[in-house]
C-alpha cells in the first residue's frame, strides 16, 4: 500500500506546489497581497500533505528516495500547470527532459 500511496501524496504535494508557484500568474490583474494571500493559503495543505507522505513513507522507502520523488513531481507539475493553466507549449526539448528525469527517477528507485 504504502509503494503507490507514498509516491501518490508526494505527487499531489507537488501539484499544490506547481499551483502556488505560477496559478497566480494567470490573475496579474489580482494585486501583489492577493496573490501572496492566495499562494501561502495553497502552500499549506502541501505542506501537510508533504510531511504526512514523508513520515509515513520513511522506511518503505529511503530519505533520498522521497525527496527525489518530491523533487521530480514537482517539476512534472509545474510542467503541467505552465500548459493547462497558464496555456504554455511544451516542445520536444521539454519532452527529453522529462524522458530523461524517468529515467533518473528509475535509478534512484533501483534498490541494491
Amino acid at each position: 500500500m504504502k509503494l503507490v500511496l507514498v509516491p501518490l501524496m508526494i505527487f499531489a504535494s507537488g501539484a499544490f506546489m506547481a499551483v502556488a508557484w505560477l496559478g497566480h500568474l494567470r490573475f496579474r490583474e489580482r494585486g501583489f497581497f492577493m496573490a501572496l494571500a492566495m499562494s501561502w493559503a495553497i502552500v499549506l495543505p502541501e505542506y501537510i500533505l508533504n510531511v504526512t507522505a514523508t513520515r509515513y513513507g520513511y522506511g518503505t522507502y529511503t530519505g533520498a528516495q522521497m525527496a527525489s520523488f518530491h523533487l521530480a513531481s514537482g517539476v512534472v507539475c509545474v510542467a503541467l500547470v505552465s500548459r493547462f493553466v497558464l496555456g504554455e507549449r511544451l516542445d520536444g526539448r521539454q519532452g527529453l527532459g522529462l524522458a530523461l528525469l524517468a529515467a533518473g527517477m528509475m535509478l534512484m528507485l533501483k534498490r541494491t
